[in-house]
């Protein structure tokens, strides 16, 4: 197995990464590359779920991999870029709701050296949508004049300007990755051990996501949690039931966020504290704890914007599961004859769609995307959802 095996269902990205891949191991061995296999920053662009993520690190580690073919998956370069402990490998994973221009600055400077132990230096930026201003102009000088030795691998949804910069994006090689097809999936999850049954199923309810499709088919409380939201839409039968959704998908949100994130917090806290020389009884003590307070407040504030990230992220795979339901009754009035997303919700997709002319599943499914929008510009949750879950009143 090779490091591009991770990738389901994108041949055609693979077969030009790999010979990016061939293309480094040659320019290091002083070897004659083919022209133009390999350039020094990349854009990964595709729906979430499509592995943009796995495709950039599987490049990261293909690079650094020194035996034929490049990207063997068996080396220890291959093995220390997957555990995320490669020494030239830097990953930018924004843990809040942006990546700020000082933290953007810190690995610029750092890409600038020279690789310490592998073949290059490379650089990783998930979600390079959430970019500020600044950090992108910071990352934009760095790309402009790259160091020799330096790759740079950017993961966004689009090349829309509000996704990545224009400036950005005209530097860098664009490889689009399409959603996965289900039975891609499916036999991803039956080679891990699950049952073809469950496979299949997981590979379709997850819409391509092959993440959600593994937490769906190992997770009871994912499940459960899908199962609540997609017995929405049948029962918004009043305006009180409207807002009781509201109500749950909003707090079902807050509590998988907190499940996510409250351990996590309290050790940080504490580690922080211990670092800072909380509890300690010797010359300076007192004064090193007056100093913590400031440290203590700028942790306390990453944490809650990556409280507000989870939440936001929770939120959204709940209304990705609400579009796709009426998807499902889009197709049952069409008398499309493609599988459902929701086999399993047949019943609730038909009830909805007798209730519903085409024209009213289509506002439907839009009010449900337009909430989406909303919530990535700041609209508070409770009050998109709710304007959300009004709107998708049967008549």
């Amino acid at each position: 197995m090779t490091v591009f095996d991770a990738l389901i269902g994108q041949h055609a990205a693979i077969a030009e990464l790999s010979r990016a891949a061939a293309a480094a191991s040659d320019l290091v061995a002083g070897r004659p590359a083919q022209p133009g296999a390999l350039t020094h920053a990349w854009l990964f662009t595709g729906p979430a779920g499509s592995g943009r993520s796995v495709a950039a690190r599987a490049l990261a580690a293909a690079v650094q991999c020194d035996r034929q073919p490049a990207g063997c998956g068996s080396c220890p370069a291959c093995h220390s870029v997957k555990a995320g402990t490669h020494p030239d490998v830097r990953q930018v994973i924004p843990e809040g709701l942006s990546i700020g221009v000082n933290e953007m600055r810190a690995v610029v400077g750092l890409s600038a050296r020279r690789p310490s132990l592998g073949r290059w230096q490379v650089v990783v930026i998930e979600d390079a949508d959430r970019l500020t201003e600044g950090a992108a102009n910071a990352l934009l000088k760095a790309i402009e004049e790259p160091p020799d030795r330096t790759i740079f691998l950017l993961c966004a949804p689009s090349t829309h300007p509000d996704d990545v910069i224009v400036t950005i994006r005209s530097r860098c090689r664009v490889v689009p990755l399409r959603i996965p097809p289900a039975a891609a999936i499916a036999e991803v999850l039956r080679a891990e051990g699950f049952d073809a049954e469950t496979a299949e199923w997981a590979a379709q309810a997850s819409g391509g996501h092959i993440g959600r499709a593994k937490r769906l088919a190992r997770d009871p409380e994912a499940r459960a949690r899908r199962e609540a939201v997609l017995a929405i839409p049948a029962r918004l039968t009043s305006l009180h039931a409207c807002f009781e959704a509201a109500d749950h998908l909003v707090q079902a949100a807050e509590a998988e966020a907190r499940s996510l994130h409250a351990d996590q917090d309290v050790t940080e806290i504490e580690e922080l504290k211990v670092a800072m020389g909380a509890g300690g009884t010797g010359k300076g003590a007192t004064a090193a704890a007056r100093g913590s307070a400031g440290v203590l407040k700028e942790l306390e504030r990453r944490q809650k914007s990556r409280a507000t990230r989870l939440q936001r992220d929770a939120l959204d795979r709940a209304l990705v599961d609400l579009a796709s339901f009426y998807r499902d009754v889009l197709l049952v009035q069409s008398g499309a004859e493609v599988p459902a997303a929701h086999p399993d919700f047949a019943t609730d997709v038909r009830t909805v769609a007798r209730a519903l002319d085409p024209a009213g599943a289509l506002n439907r499914l839009d009010e449900v995307l337009a909430c989406r929008q909303a919530i990535e510009l700041n609209v508070k949750p409770k009050i998109a959802v709710e304007a959300m879950t009004a709107a998708l009143r049967l008549p």
